[in-house]
């Protein structure tokens, strides 16, 4: 009896502490920043500059894997019901003003929840009260395609001033 109580507890403290949660739905495992409100996890994106979320559908399960924030390591791994949040809900006002508090560097600052509300998709990540054995091995992965590469080799001439920086 006491043990599912205290998989509760570490997720719930787990997942608040934690930066990012890693959260694999139907498609690959991706890395999202959250929310921790009323008994569950808050993601917003698949919106113009918003984190997307593919794989994750209103009504499905996910598995969330949390890591630790100071050493990066997995804490642990949780089974969630995914739950979409009608825009202007009493749920999804609640939800927004958790996950506005998080947003960094937002292009519209107070204008974010109505951007939101038009063009994005508030998820809860609901736990179901079950936790995973952690694996032994490392899982590492190879990165996911992404535009975000640096495509020239960098100048001759960095390595050198970046020395004379630290010289003076």
């Amino acid at each position: 009896m006491t043990e599912p109580l205290l998989d509760q507890a570490l997720v719930e403290e787990a997942t608040k502490k934690s930066g990012l949660i890693w959260v694999q739905g139907s498609g690959p495992a991706r890395a999202l920043w959250h929310a921790w409100h009323e008994g569950a996890a808050h993601v917003v994106g698949d919106g113009p500059g918003e984190q997307p979320l593919p794989g994750l559908a209103d009504g499905g399960t996910a598995t969330v894997t949390v890591r630790s924030k100071d050493k990066g390591g997995r804490i642990v791994e949780w089974a969630a019901k995914i739950t979409e949040l009608p825009a202007g809900s009493p749920e999804w006002e609640a939800a927004v003003a958790e996950l506005k508090g998080k947003r960094l560097n937002a292009p519209d600052g107070e204008a974010m929840p109505e951007r939101w509300a038009r063009e994005c998709r508030v998820l809860r990540l609901e736990p179901l009260g079950t936790t995973a054995d952690l694996p032994d091995g490392s899982l590492a992965a190879a990165p996911l395609p992404s535009g975000a590469t640096t495509r020239h080799p960098i100048p001759a001439a960095l390595p050198r001033l970046l020395l004379r920086r630290k010289r003076r």
